[in-house]
């Protein structure tokens, strides 16, 4: 056998064939999907646990407490706090039916946290290159906690930062 760089090694193999071209695509992330109100969002699905809907009933409320932080469920013999995620960031709430939350538990370090969303849409895989910079016209508050939007049949999709969710001045209650 002839010696091959590592490089020559990647692209024709040990037999010297091509490798098949599905070897040499680029590499997906994947996001759950799912809406605030009217905006569509995405959350890299390494930071989410699952997403559940949950009867109201089953949050209980916290006393002083900022509204965005709607209480704590137990979840799986974990206590969790949930929070309203539009109110969070600061964009309009719509909830057709307020007796059934759906909530995304999110994962950020040693950290879970229920965020509850309008309706969960669905998974979604993006190349990196699909992360654009927010554009102009999102609302300033909002910039710190986005990784970048996407730019999806005419409709802008957050990027989210879980770790910079974390970081928001209601949540520094805990």
């Amino acid at each position: 056998m002839s010696n091959l760089s590592l490089a020559q090694f990647a692209t024709q193999g040990a037999g010297g064939s091509a490798l098949a071209t599905q070897a040499l695509t680029p590499l997906t992330h994947s996001y759950l999907r799912f809406t605030l109100g009217t905006q569509a969002a995405l959350l890299p699905t390494r930071q989410v646990q699952e997403a559940i809907a949950t009867p109201a009933a089953r949050i209980t409320p916290m006393p002083n407490m900022p509204s965005a932080l709607l209480g704590l469920i137990n979840r799986r013999s974990r206590v969790l706090w949930v929070v309203d995620l539009s109110l969070l960031l600061g964009l309009p709430t719509a909830y057709p039916n307020s007796q059934q939350y759906n909530l995304v538990l999110m994962q950020a370090g040693a950290v879970t946290l229920g965020l509850r969303v309008s309706h969960i849409d669905g998974i979604l895989s993006l190349s990196p290159q699909h992360m654009q910079p927010a554009p102009t016209h999102v609302p300033p508050g909002l910039v710190p906690f986005l990784r970048g939007c996407v730019l999806q049949d005419g409709e802008v999709l957050l990027g989210l930062d879980g770790d910079a969710l974390l970081r928001a001045p209601a949540l520094q209650v805990f």
